[in-house]
């Protein structure tokens, strides 16, 4: 069995490694199949497919869309898109010009709390002036001492209801699941178990999703326990719905799971590679 790893950050968005880096770490940890899914932007994927030409990785272009469904954030990953489509281009960066924006209102949210240069700050942590987000605020933080790490920032400073928080508007989710259909590719809801939704719900949202031309759920991703793992598998062969296995990894020291080294697909899922001839 390949070993398989569909949802990754680097530099481009506001993972810690260069797309090379990431590739050559992947390759360490024993990855066969990369895809990588940076935040609202495409710039890495060349980069790191030659990369992955060169330590023999199957590479698969992907993203990761910020969209909205009934007020709720929701992140959809991309999965074997064509980054050059013209929809998805455009859509992704009109999001980048969103997420500027947002990133001048947290600042002057910390601002507020007394928490000055944020924006200068989070800034010198991005890995290029195109995308700005939270986690780059968090490293800005912990550099200044306000937490212990960056998953302590989120909850402290980052989330509704903290000093840092700035409501943002995202792309519908028909948008996102939209670009990336219409650009070749297979749209995944990725870490379902961080939405917090109910039953109902989540039903709703999957159904809708569904409808929509979304073809998966990620079942097996860091921020899922075993036992959500195994609920996600259940709603995924109930809804009809393929299931991904990604490490949603961002660099040494922030992620749970290293690349490649998350627990495998449970027996009752169709995996969303099934019919991928490049994985067989």
């Amino acid at each position: 069995m390949p070993n398989i790893d569909l949802h990754c950050h680097s530099t481009v968005s506001d993972g810690l490694l260069t797309p090379t880096l990431l590739v050559e770490r992947a390759a360490a940890c024993g990855v066969d199949v990369l895809a990588l899914t940076d935040h609202d932007d495409v710039a890495g994927l060349e980069e790191a497919r030659r990369v992955a030409a060169e330590k023999n990785i199957t590479f698969i272009n992907g993203v990761e869309i910020s969209a909205d469904w009934r007020g709720q954030t929701l992140h959809i990953v991309g999965l074997g898109i064509d980054p050059m489509h013209p929809q998805l281009a455009g859509g992704l960066k009109s999001i980048r010009d969103g997420r500027t924006m947002r990133a001048r209102n947290i600042a002057a949210q910390l601002d507020k709390f007394g928490i000055r240069g944020s924006f200068e700050g989070a800034l010198a942590h991005a890995g290029n002036g195109r995308l700005i987000g939270r986690t780059h605020f968090a490293r800005f933080l912990v550099q200044q001492g306000y937490a212990k790490d960056v998953r302590s920032v989120f909850k402290k400073y980052l989330v509704k209801g903290k000093p840092g928080y700035a409501p943002h508007q995202w792309a519908p989710l028909s948008d996102a699941v939209n670009w990336i259909c219409g650009s070749g590719g297979r749209a995944v809801i990725a870490h379902p178990a961080r939405y917090k939704l109910g039953r109902g719900a989540l039903d709703e949202l999957m159904l809708e999703f569904r409808a929509l031309g979304g073809q998966a759920i990620e079942v097996v991703t860091a921020s899922h326990t075993l036992e959500q793992s195994l609920l996600f598998a259940n709603h995924s062969q109930r809804m009809g719905l393929l299931a991904s296995r990604g490490s949603d990894f961002h660099g040494p020291g922030e992620s749970y799971f290293d690349l490649g080294r998350m627990p495998e697909l449970p027996a009752n899922c169709t995996p969303v590679w099934h019919d991928w001839k490049q994985v067989m």
